[in-house]
């Protein structure tokens, strides 16, 4: 792609040109800069689950993973129906993860280690779960089927789970994302939905174990088992996944590295913790309502609200890591930053192009986040400089004459002008004109000594150096003798 203004060479993923810094979207039409990198057909806010949490797979094999989630929601709601519930509860408990653990293989996201990110994304995490889990379940008395409203029991749910429980979910992606291999945006992010689904899974294995080891269900409590079923099967791990993700993909952050425990990072982390709180809020006073069918009913819907809101946060941070990715991979064909030189935008952390002025990105002036950069004439400017008067001169000291030269074009040599041209095959460089202060030489004292004169032999002569009477004198003759003839004649 062409800049319509300076003509220099932009990658077709830029939104600015980053020599002259002219916005390229401003012909292009709203609806399509908001499509998704992923998959160009699908808006970035927008709740396609399955772009979202396999982003590589989604292109490579769309209907896979499409296929065995619904295969597997199937055989959880057909099995409930039959009335075999501990077979719907662990068919739904496994089905993501499983497909989930398959995609990271199939795709080999991380160059042939997928056991060993696996087993600390997942496995620790899970573990982790487990154990928390049962304490906060035994201790606020969550499974009792005859307690109501408390306000410890509200404590628990809106704030000691989703704190507690989203600092073990960062566990393993934090660790995993401060390695150099994993450091990337896109990284941070699937190890944060990884570590979500693996604690979604111990945690509804805790709640239900009662009804996993307690046999068949009644016919009449078929719509409350479905709506269970598909709210903790499928819409908590989407839940959990996706706000560990935003978490996560801001740990590992833009640009070069990983960015750590950043501001932006704790906006992440509570973006987490605030769905995840939310969501549990929605159960326990909807889980209040004395209805069971209803109640089940409208969790489901006020967990569909959450992840959707869930799923576009993470969209929009997936799309702008795609960007990042398609800037950086831009920069180095361009020849910039072979090795660990490349540079990045202060304001957006993107990449940066070679010789920029603004970011492709964000459109941000390179310049200010530099610093206000030597002109490439100042150096010769300050070798050329004329000396002070007194100091020692030599072949490079400017004469006399070249600094009326100087003064009359206004301060600025001719060579300097040359060299603060840019060559044809460059934008103009908006940079100011390297000014050249140079300072007349004083005019020579005058000696004290006398000068000879062609017209004044005769006082040069005389040897007293006195035309004080203003007429020009002829010296006097001395004999050898010393004497002066003119005062022997008078």
């Amino acid at each position: 792609m062409t800049c319509p203004r300076c003509r220099a060479g932009v990658p077709d993923v830029a939104h600015f040109c980053h020599r002259c810094g002219q916005d390229l979207r401003a012909g292009d039409d709203q609806t399509r800069r908001n499509r998704f990198a992923v998959k160009p057909d699908e808006p970035v806010a927008s709740f396609a689950i399955l772009s979202t949490i396999m982003p590589r797979g989604v292109n490579q094999r769309p209907s896979t993973y499409r296929l065995a989630l619904v295969a597997g929601l199937t055989i959880a709601l057909i099995s409930v129906i039959f009335g075999n519930l501990p077979s719907a509860i662990l068919v739904s408990v496994v089905t993501i993860p499983l497909v989930y653990i398959v995609y990271l293989y199939d795709v080999n996201l991380w160059d042939d280690q997928p056991v060993r990110v696996t087993a600390l994304a997942f496995g620790v995490t899970f573990a982790a779960g487990l154990v928390f889990t049962i304490a906060w379940t035994r201790l606020s008395g969550a499974n009792d089927p005859t307690g109501g409203f408390s306000f410890g029991g509200l404590l628990v749910f809106v704030l000691l789970v989703p704190i507690i429980g989203e600092v073990i979910r960062q566990v393993g992606p934090v660790l995993l994302a401060s390695r150099p291999q994993f450091d990337d945006l896109l990284d941070g992010l699937t190890f944060g939905v990884v570590a979500g689904v693996a604690y979604s899974a111990a945690e509804t294995l805790v709640m239900y174990w009662p009804s996993i080891v307690g046999g068949s269900s009644s016919s009449d409590g078929i719509g409350t088992w479905v709506s269970v079923i598909f709210l903790h099967g499928f819409i908590k791990p989407v839940i959990l996944g996706t706000a560990s993700g935003i978490a996560a993909a801001e740990f590992a952050g833009l640009g070069k590295g990983y960015d750590g425990f950043t501001a932006r990072y704790l906006r992440g982390l509570g973006i987490a913790i605030g769905g995840v709180a939310a969501f549990y809020l929605g159960l326990y006073l909807l889980g209040l309502i004395p209805d069971g069918v209803v109640s089940v009913a409208l969790s489901v819907f006020w967990g569909l609200a959450v992840a959707g809101a869930l799923v576009i946060l993470l969209r929009t941070a997936l799309h702008t890591g795609l960007l990042e990715a398609a800037l950086e991979s831009a920069a180095r064909e361009g020849g910039v930053g072979d090795g660990d030189n490349l540079e990045f935008c202060a304001a957006c952390e993107m990449p940066l192009m070679e010789a920029a002025q603004f970011c492709n990105a964000c459109g941000s002036s390179v310049r200010l986040q530099r610093g206000k950069p030597a002109s490439r004439g100042s150096a010769r400017s300050a070798s050329s400089a004329p000396s002070a008067p007194g100091a020692p001169t030599g072949p490079s000291a400017p004469s006399a004459q070249g600094a009326p030269a100087a003064a009359a074009a206004g301060g600025v040599t001719v060579a300097e002008r040359l060299e603060h041209q840019p060559p044809p095959d460059e934008p103009p460089v908006d940079d100011e004109p390297t000014i050249a202060i140079v300072q007349e030489q004083p005019a020579p004292e005058a000696p004290t000594d006398p000068v000879a004169h062609p017209l004044d032999q005769g006082d040069w002569a005389d040897g007293d150096g006195d035309d004080s009477d203003g007429a020009w004198e002829v010296g006097p003759q001395t004999d050898p003798a010393g004497e002066d003839p003119e005062e022997d004649q008078r």
